[in-house]
């Protein structure tokens, strides 16, 4: 790496000048521990007796009588590891928290299951994430299975629900509705799906989506509008309707765009010849989620919208993208030609739920990376799930400083 103490912040370039070392022994150890515990009080979340737990205690019970935060209740993966909802999670071990779970639509006649602050809806593993440094709000993700493209589709169809009161953004917009989403896994990855087609791979042409057999809603029509390869971010970029098959207005129509990354494989990072198209990815999506060129301005349209990101699982390539965009966005990296040149280290946005496990060790107090990851993974169980992925992030923001001081 060839960072400058007067090229990037400091506290990144005495991360880089101790190299991988530091980074592996020092902040992958401590965040590792971290969630370590955590793992610990969601195995607690479910041995529970049942007079004692969540959905006994109530959503809103995440006090004690000394007022400080319920560990247990704070990490509880209840609500996904119930009967009913362990079909629609991709791996066994990985489902979302209670308190920071999407919920889509409340459906008459539909499995319902108690969400964040009471509300109900179908179960979705996926997770909301608001980004420590940037701000901005996320839905994190697992790749659609079969049985769960139709609740993924809604997901995007409906305006979005509010998340909880504790992830709130001064950034949210109301009404607002997911126009972007950001796959990071090929559907087929050495042999196996990692990834359920959901959409065809015609333009013009168009498939259905079947509501799973607890849902009473409407099957939904799918046509892929145009695509397009994007050599530079390595992508393909695709334009998406969706409507209900029982609708006779084309106004019920929503169109959103896809953006497939390429060149990141499973349980691994980017090859270094493609870490400036990873960069330039990464940009791209904030540039695309932001364009509200095609929408009618009668809509007043959500100027920055929160995007559906996805790999496999929704925790290690997706956590990690949130987590570099949040850094490029709060140094204001996200474009080409920035227009701010500073070093200086940002403040978070919003604060946002301190952790029961306390701050993190004095040694990596000041490492923003550190502290952004520890923040992801109090809002979805194991976001950058690699050391590998831990230092892809330093990497993309040495290179972004080195790109900018070059300009």
């Amino acid at each position: 790496m060839a960072a400058t103490s007067t090229s990037i912040p400091s506290w990144l370039f005495r991360a880089l000048e101790n190299d991988s070392q530091f980074i592996s022994e020092t902040v992958c150890s401590a965040l590792s521990n971290r969630e370590y515990a955590r793992d610990h009080m969601r195995t607690q979340s479910l041995t529970e007796p049942p007079s004692t737990s969540l959905l006994a205690r109530g959503q809103h019970a995440l006090t004690s009588a000394l007022g400080k935060i319920d560990p247990i209740t704070h990490y509880s993966i209840v609500i996904g590891r119930h009967p009913d909802n362990r079909v629609a999670n991709r791996y066994s071990n990985i489902e979302p928290y209670d308190r920071t779970r999407v919920v889509v639509g409340d459906l008459k006649g539909s499995h319902c299951s108690i969400g964040a602050e009471g509300s109900k809806g179908r179960y979705f593993n996926a997770s909301w994430v608001r980004e420590l440094y940037g701000g901005k709000l996320w839905i994190a993700t697992q790749a659609p299975l079969l049985r769960t493209s139709h609740v993924f589709l809604s997901a995007i169809l409906q305006p979005i629900s509010a998340p909880p009161a504790s992830l709130n953004s001064p950034r949210m917009h109301s009404p607002s509705r997911v126009r972007t989403i950001v796959q990071l896994t090929l559907n087929m990855e050495r042999g196996r799906q990692k990834a359920h087609t959901y959409f065809p791979s015609t333009p013009g042409q168009s498939m259905l989506s079947n509501p799973d057999p607890t849902s009473d809603a409407p099957v939904l029509q799918v046509t892929l509008l145009e695509s397009k390869r994007i050599d530079e971010a390595c992508c393909v970029q695709s334009k998406v309707s969706i409507v209900p098959v029982t609708s006779t207005n084309p106004q019920d129509a929503v169109v959103f765009t896809h953006l497939l990354y390429a060149a990141w494989p499973d349980h691994g990072v980017p090859e270094d010849e493609d870490r400036a198209s990873l960069l330039a990815f990464v940009r791209l999506v904030d540039r695309v989620n932001k364009d509200t060129s095609s929408l009618p301005p009668s809509t007043n349209p959500d100027p920055d919208p929160p995007i559906m990101v996805n790999c496999s699982a929704g925790i290690g390539r997706t956590g990690s993208f949130i987590a570099m965009s949040s850094l490029l966005r709060a140094y204001h990296l996200l474009s080409v030609n920035p227009p701010f040149n500073t070093l200086a280290p940002p403040p978070p946005v919003s604060s946002l739920p301190i952790s029961p496990l306390g701050p993190l060790p004095k040694e990596v107090q000041e490492d923003l990376i550190a502290q952004e990851i520890d923040s992801l993974r109090e809002q979805r169980p194991g976001m950058v799930q690699r050391n590998e992925q831990i230092h892809l992030i330093y990497e993309i923001l040495n290179q972004a400083f080195e790109v900018r001081s070059a300009t």
